[in-house]
């Protein structure tokens, strides 16, 4: 019933353009564990009012078949800022379209009354004890997409199978029930709940738990330079800043206005390099600020750049600045906890392709640590598994620039990241050290972890099962290479097929999924490389990294040996040429 979704393919068919048409509905979206994501527009392969209203009649089906209480406990529902005129699509509508299947069904709903960063819906489900959350995001992608990302009562992503129910459930109730498209409707209807106020006054709050310094934030001098790249972010790291008592990050003026159309970059990713950060580095030079603190659009990531003596500007990495989070906040639990048998119940967690560098110091330092499949979803639900045993998870990170440094969000948090960020940077200027030298300082005492990350785009599935078969065929058939160019591998571990070389079973301990490629090369000189397709974006990735023990301390032969081993595996298991893959450009 939206006109304008309605006319574009009422246009096609007078046109006879089979073509888009077939584009248009010849599949549907898939719904996964990471929910939807797709470009706004017509028909059942994009997101729109109609495939809107039949992903929550599945999905609230589905809830009414697991939750005997889902009447009187209820949903939470968020949203960004993103829009798209030609089709009339937007979060807020789309939003609003889900609240309206839920409460025609007797369901309460939560609904944010305005943009809130993804983080807080998580946050919500826990703190209010829902039954489940949705967020109307589509995160750091291009502006014509939207997503639709689902939380779980325990306040994580979900897992399979909850998935493979939800998709089953879709399937089976396509047909948009009697009041569906009459969103006004939930205006006056009781069910309705506006979570906003509540939750911005506990959630900052909560994250003050994470707050240990508070006079030195009071006193430091240092200048933050903060950009929300167009998105929901800059209101909710201005708050973070004033419950940590924190003079507030000058704001990007150009980019702190949430702006559907991102028109200052080319991507909203600050994951993306020193393109996002242009404005950025203008700001701070005028400013005479140190340290640049970038959201990406929904507010769940975070990047950070400081200015060296150089002149320079230096990105972190997302494992750097997981390896100095990591440090910073068991520091500070350290100097809180005097009691040295609790120790063993502390844990940290990263994903199986970020750095190994808080393994690193889990040994030394004595707590645990635990890597999980790829994705927050995972660490969220085994964060929650570890708690619910009365373990302290302290913090969680992945190198896609995703930390979770604050147990009241089960999920990545760049509102409590840019603030604990903000403090440690103030702490060590009262030492007189900058983030670069503590990571230096990090990596002197537990060892240099060094990691090189990047992917080839591929827009043909056929080319990157072939790709994939061929290394598992490699050398005649079920043989995976036993080099890549001058590096010996000594071993596999194949999350797709399940095979791990190094198991004396040879089976992998990690969960397997047939539906996403995933193979990890371990090398004789102490490398490691894992090559995996994308979820959501066309992009074979992958993940390299070196790591010394302490004492180590030869950077540049560890950096050139890591290029060279990177610079092989491009050549021998890509194979771009061939394969007519497209390289990741600035």
């Amino acid at each position: 019933q939206n006109p304008k979704t309605s006319a574009i393919v009422k246009q096609l068919v007078a046109e006879g353009n089979a073509g888009e048409l077939q584009k248009y509905f010849g599949s549907r979206m898939e719904f996964g564990t990471a929910g939807l994501r797709a470009a706004m527009g017509a028909g059942i392969s994009h997101m729109n009012d109609l495939t809107i209203i039949q992903t929550t009649q599945g999905f609230c089906r589905y809830l009414e078949k697991n939750f005997s209480d889902l009447k009187k406990r209820g949903v939470v529902i968020g949203f960004d800022a993103r829009a798209h005129l030609p089709s009339g699509g937007s979060s807020k509508r789309f939003a609003r379209l889900a609240a309206n299947t839920f409460i025609s069904q007797g369901v309460p709903v939560y609904l944010f009354s305005d943009i809130t960063p993804t983080p807080f819906v998580p946050y919500t489900v826990t703190h209010l004890k829902l039954c489940a959350g949705i967020m109307v995001t589509a995160s750091h992608n291009p502006k014509q997409d939207n997503g639709y990302k689902v939380y779980w009562e325990n306040g994580a992503q979900i897992i399979s199978p909850h998935d493979k129910g939800i998709s089953q459930a879709i399937e089976e109730n396509q047909e948009p029930w009697p009041q569906a498209w009459d969103d006004k409707l939930i205006d006056s209807s009781l069910l309705l709940h506006d979570p906003y106020a509540t939750v911005n006054k506990e959630y900052f709050k909560d994250i003050q738990k994470q707050c240990f310094h508070r006079n030195i934030n009071k006193e430091t001098n240092l200048k933050f330079v903060h950009t929300s790249v167009h998105g929901v972010g800059h209101k909710f790291v201005q708050l973070a800043f004033k419950a940590f008592d924190l003079s507030p990050p000058v704001a990007v003026p150009e980019q702190k206005d949430p702006d559907p159309e991102f028109p200052t970059v080319k991507y909203p990713n600050p994951e993306e390099g020193k393109g996002v950060l242009t404005l950025s580095f203008a700001l701070a030079e005028k400013d005479g600020a140190k340290i640049i603190l970038a959201n990406d659009p929904d507010a769940d990531r975070l990047a950070v750049a400081e200015k060296q003596e150089s002149g320079e500007w230096k990105v972190f990495s997302g494992n750097e600045l997981g390896a100095l989070l990591g440090w910073w906040i068991f520091t500070c639990w350290k100097n809180h906890n005097r009691d040295t048998c609790a120790i063993k119940d502390v844990y940290m967690l990263s994903s199986t392709v970020s750095s190994k560098i808080l393994r690193a110091i889990a040994l030394k330092e004595g707590f645990h640590f635990e890597e999980t499949l790829t994705g927050f979803k995972w660490m969220g639900n085994r964060a929650k598994q570890l708690m619910d045993q009365g373990k302290a998870v302290l913090f969680a990170f992945e190198e896609a620039i995703g930390y979770m440094c604050c147990p009241a969000v089960l999920d990545k948090d760049g509102v409590s990241a840019a603030v604990i960020t903000a403090e440690m940077a103030s702490f060590l200027a009262t030492r007189n050290l900058s983030l670069s030298q503590q990571l230096k300082a990090v990596y002197d005492e537990y060892g240099f972890h060094i990691t090189k990350a990047s992917y080839f785009i591929c827009h043909d599935p056929k080319v990157i099962q072939q790709l994939f078969d061929n290394l598992r065929n490699f050398d005649g058939e079920n043989t995976y290479p036993k080099s890549c160019g001058r590096f010996k591998v000594s071993g596999i571990r194949d999350l797709t097929t399940g095979y791990d070389s190094s198991q004396p079973n040879q089976k992998a301990i990690l969960p397997t999924s047939k539906s996403s490629q995933m193979i990890t090369f371990t090398f004789a000189n102490g490398g490691v490389a894992t090559m995996r397709t994308s979820g959501t974006e066309p992009k074979i990735k992958y993940y390299s990294e070196l790591c010394a023990p302490p004492g180590n301390s030869d950077i540049e032969q560890l950096k050139k040996e890591l290029d060279e081993l990177v610079n092989a595996l491009e050549k021998h298991f890509f194979q771009p040429e061939k394969n007519n893959l497209q390289r990741k450009t600035e």
